[in-house]
């Protein structure tokens, strides 16, 4: 009796705990080229904006309230760090969470997410934030290392975070397209920069594959946006062009980007330090997550 009497106070404590010491969540946006973009301000508890701010991107066609996201925001902000968690927009106003629908129009390209992080960052500077970390998780990292290696002169950027970063050769895609989808993909590049260079960018092709989507209806500019050669695409390619402290996390057993161990064994640069999370896959879920974090806040030190 006395143990179960014991754990309901263990579990009113915690709860008020929890209600003496709240997390500042707030959805906000902004505009950016004719859409109105959404985000999650999550202030840690006891921290402002001028305490800085770790700005996090998702991966390929997710959503910024994605298990590996909102995780390690949450774990982030336990640990005293404040964290813009922002929505990819993919040409639609008001960008809801959850997958992108391979149905749409697909008007959206690889690169934008750049632009939007620029615009993001902005926002933050708005609201008197003194330093940001930038973090970005698969397709994401990639579109992070892009938007670093482009603010080498901004003093608000700090730092930089790649967890399992996409990696790119043109080889490797052609390679991949035609078994997966039935056709070469020089034969649809080709019709699309056909499109771009008549100066029909905006005439919508039905392709056999887009993406993570099959039989997709995309904006020639769209198609040629992820898969015309492109080396800014190529996590490693960009890794010497970032001057911030940058610090990169692999999992042992990914197996969506398998080729990043070897791709990254002949780098070598005083500002990157590697970590790898041995068991993690691509997504570094449960505890794998908690190590990741450890990692991120030995990493950043803003205490």
């Amino acid at each position: 009796m006395y143990r179960l009497l014991q754990a309901g106070l263990l579990s009113v404590m915690a709860v008020m705990a929890g209600l003496v010491t709240p997390l500042q969540a707030e959805e906000v946006s902004i505009e950016h080229e004719g859409l109105s973009l959404r985000a999650d301000w999550n202030l840690a508890d006891g921290r402002g904006p001028q305490d800085g701010a770790v700005l996090m991107l998702h991966g390929t066609l997710a959503h910024n309230r994605m298990e590996i996201v909102k995780t390690v925001s949450g774990l982030l902000n336990e640990a005293g760090y404040n964290t813009l968690t922002v929505n990819l927009g993919y040409g639609i106003d008001r960008r809801s969470e959850g997958m992108l629908d391979c149905a749409i129009e697909h008007h959206h390209q690889h690169g934008d997410a750049v632009a939007e992080l620029n615009a993001w960052m902005a926002w933050l500077k708005a609201q008197g934030v003194s330093r940001v970390a930038a973090w970005g998780h698969s397709r994401g990292g990639n579109q992070v290392a892009w938007f670093a290696s482009e603010h080498n002169d901004d003093p608000v950027l700090d730092k930089v975070i790649l967890v399992a970063p996409a990696t790119w050769t043109a080889d490797r895609e052609a390679e991949a397209y035609e078994p997966r989808y039935g056709t070469a993909l020089d034969a649809v590049l080709k019709q699309a920069q056909a499109l771009v260079d008549a100066g029909k960018s905006d005439t919508v092709l039905t392709v056999p594959g887009f993406v993570y989507c099959e039989q997709a209806r995309v904006t020639a500019a769209a198609f040629l946006g992820y898969y015309q050669p492109d080396e800014r695409r190529d996590t490693p390619t960009l890794l010497p062009l970032i001057t911030r402290p940058v610090l990169l996390i692999m999992g042992s057993a990914d197996e969506v980007v398998p080729d990043l161990p070897a791709r990254l064994a002949g780098v070598q640069q005083d500002n990157l330090r590697l970590e790898t999370i041995d068991g993690a896959d691509h997504f570094f879920m449960d505890l794998y997550a908690d190590e990741m974090t450890e990692l991120m806040t030995d990493f950043l030190g803003w205490e």
